[in-house]
């Protein structure tokens, strides 16, 4: 019956990709997909690895990218290759490992003709990719999925499939969940073999790449960190009321694709509140501007290092998730986040001192006096190190 339901689902697969066919071919075109469509779905320059290299990391984006790093050092840069699905996910982890290491993660269907021979397919998170378990099971890959979570509003969508992911989860041999709520979840679902290893990224201690100094006339820096659509506009609003004499304050949208739009509505908001405006890519921080808009890519550490308040994106609006504190706490900046942080939990709950309010509560919470955060405890992830290297 297993098999069976494969070989339907495979089908199913194909004609999805058929019927989607001049919708995807016209996305190409869009920026924002112009190298990742081509090669996921048309297999444009996207070869299969070399047989050459035995571990096989499989992350989506850029922030999974980013937290692999250091299990990519620890495993060996040369013993690794890495696919991903987006373009942002995929120059980062060109960055670590060489282009020539580094895929994009083709569609299903592509992948019993794709996947050749490793050692080990290591996955992080919620990547449950049916045929790419199933196909490298076939292949004799030992499979791993790290980093694994079930969020509170996820988990009702899951039970409903439970059915699917028991056979999902027959296709990995073991499963690292972020906590012991995640596992019991994973359980329900079908997962075996598994252990709690918390979430790798609380393993990645932020490093600056470069020290930057400010302007000696500001004397705090307000930093929005990871914004989305919608959370730039309405912060700004209660930015308009504090007191913002002698503060700095940087803009960093989490997608990059967006930054015209917010350079556009940055340059609006300053000029109506009487502030002078600049782009980090343009005038870096050294200038006199008091509203900076930070986009170049890879930047937000190194002003994590420099930021007394971080306002962090991705929590205030419902349906993202929140995104990682422990950045900013590692240089004890004051955090305010929304309260739709229920990805991020396992993180939230390893910071100290974290403000969470409604987005209209922004401004009081500006104007009293915040708490500076502290990272309780950062883990180490050998076991899964042991785990890719053992035979």
């Amino acid at each position: 019956m297993k098999l069976l339901f494969i070989y339907f689902y495979f089908v199913a697969m194909g004609l999805l990709y058929i019927i989607a066919l001049p919708a995807s071919f016209l996305i190409c075109f869009f920026k924002k997909y112009r190298r990742a469509i081509p090669s996921r779905f048309f297999l444009y320059k996207n070869l299969p690895f070399s047989k050459k290299r035995s571990v096989w990391l499989h992350a989506c984006s850029y922030g999974e990218v980013t937290s692999l790093a250091p299990l990519i050092h620890a495993v060996g840069n040369n013993s690794v290759n890495v696919s991903v699905i987006t373009k942002t996910g995929f120059d980062k982890a060109c960055q670590i490992c060489g282009y020539e290491n580094v895929r994009f993660l083709p569609y299903e269907i592509f992948l019993p003709f794709w996947i050749k021979e490793q050692r080990v397919l290591v996955v992080t998170e919620a990547e449950l990719w049916l045929m790419l378990f199933f196909i490298a099971k076939k292949r004799g890959i030992k499979t791993i999925l790290i980093n694994a979570r079930i969020s509170d509003k996820s988990y009702h969508r899951y039970k409903n499939f439970r059915w699917f992911y028991r056979i999902l989860f027959s296709f990995i041999d073991e499963v690292h969940a972020q906590s012991e709520t995640d596992k019991k979840r994973l359980v329900y679902l079908g997962a075996q073999n598994i252990k709690v290893s918390g979430n790798i990224k609380s393993s990645l201690l932020p490093k600056i790449t470069k020290q930057y100094k400010i302007n000696s006339n500001y004397k705090r820096v307000i930093t929005l960190a990871s914004t989305h659509i919608g959370e730039e506009t309405a912060l700004l609003e209660q930015l308009s009321n504090v007191d913002l004499s002698n503060t700095l304050i940087i803009v960093a949208p989490r997608h990059p694709e967006r930054f015209d739009a917010v350079h556009k509505l940055l340059q609006s908001w300053a000029n109506s509140n009487g502030k002078i405006y600049g782009r980090f890519s343009k005038d870096g921080l050294e200038e006199q501007n008091d509203v900076v808009l930070c986009d170049t890519m890879g930047e937000l550490i190194n002003i994590y290092a420099i930021t007394d308040i971080t306002i962090l994106g991705g929590s205030f609006m419902e349906g993202i998730g929140g995104h990682n504190p422990l950045e900013p706490a590692a240089f004890n900046n004051s955090i305010i986040s929304g309260k739709f942080f229920f990805n991020q939990k396992e993180l939230y709950s390893k910071v100290e001192g974290i403000v969470v309010c409604d987005i209209k509560e922004v401004a009081n919470v500006l104007n009293a006096k915040l708490p500076k955060t502290s990272t309780l405890y950062l883990e180490k992830n050998s076991d899964i190190v042991k785990s890719i290297l053992s035979d």
